[in-house]
């Protein structure tokens, strides 16, 4: 990984310098590519920051010991997922308790995640076919906080509007019943516990990829070199001439 840091800075140099498209060889390359240092605990840094954010418990585990990267209470990390494996299989009612536990602040400072993850309940009752309770959850649960905010009362109009279809996979509405929603909302959920943690919501080492991916497009149009294609080897392959 340290390859992706050198090539990114190295792209950025060569652009700024190039005024026309030029050749550069492998040889070439690679000798900028090693004039550049990375600390070895910032990348063991990147490296936790990925495990961590994205819930890899044991490999994180096995990670800090090897690498000697600061403590971290991967418990949390336990804990957070447990939230997320909740909302995804639909157990909303549980999810709530368990991040409640965790930290009440998180769903009292936060009512549009509260009332996502209240819509996904609405969402499970209606996909159970739980019709009678499904309107009276929508009653006295979501249409108070629809009076409030006329988005959260355009969501739930939207929502209600499953019981409106027979064939509701094929219906304007049918999206809400796809996985895609309960990963979505567990996403909310997930985010919002790594803030409250005072952990990035997001993980730096995709952004760093795809910074890789733009300054390369970018260097394309001025230079022939030595560029990666497969991410997973980040294997240099020469340039074309």
């Amino acid at each position: 990984m340290s390859l992706f840091w050198s090539v990114i800075r190295q792209l950025t140099e060569i652009e700024a310098m190039a005024t026309s498209k030029k050749v550069i060889t492998r040889e070439e390359w690679e000798k900028k590519l090693n004039d550049v240092k990375i600390r070895k605990e910032d990348m063991n840094k990147l490296v936790m920051n990925f495990l961590v954010t994205e819930g890899y418990v044991d490999a994180a585990q096995k990670f800090r010991m090897e690498s000697g990267t600061e403590h971290i209470d991967l418990t949390t990390i336990t804990d957070r997922m447990a939230v997320k494996k909740a909302v995804q299989s639909g157990n909303v009612e549980d999810a709530i308790e368990k991040v409640n536990d965790l930290n009440p602040e998180i769903l009292d400072t936060n009512p549009q995640l509260f009332f996502h993850l209240q819509q996904q309940r609405l969402i499970e009752l209606i996909r159970n076919g739980k019709v009678e309770e499904a309107l009276e959850f929508a009653q006295e649960e979501l249409a108070p906080r629809g009076e409030e905010n006329q988005g959260f009362l355009e969501e739930l109009e939207r929502t209600v509007a499953l019981l409106a279809f027979e064939d509701v996979k094929n219906s304007p509405v049918g999206d809400l019943l796809d996985i895609s929603q309960r990963l979505k909302t567990a996403s909310e959920v997930n985010a919002a516990i790594l803030t409250s943690q005072n952990h990035e919501k997001d993980p730096k080492l995709p952004s760093l990829l795809r910074m890789l991916i733009w300054a390369q497009n970018q260097l394309d149009e001025k230079a022939a070199y030595p560029r990666i294609t497969d991410l997973f080897t980040a294997t240099l392959e020469d340039p074309a001439v």
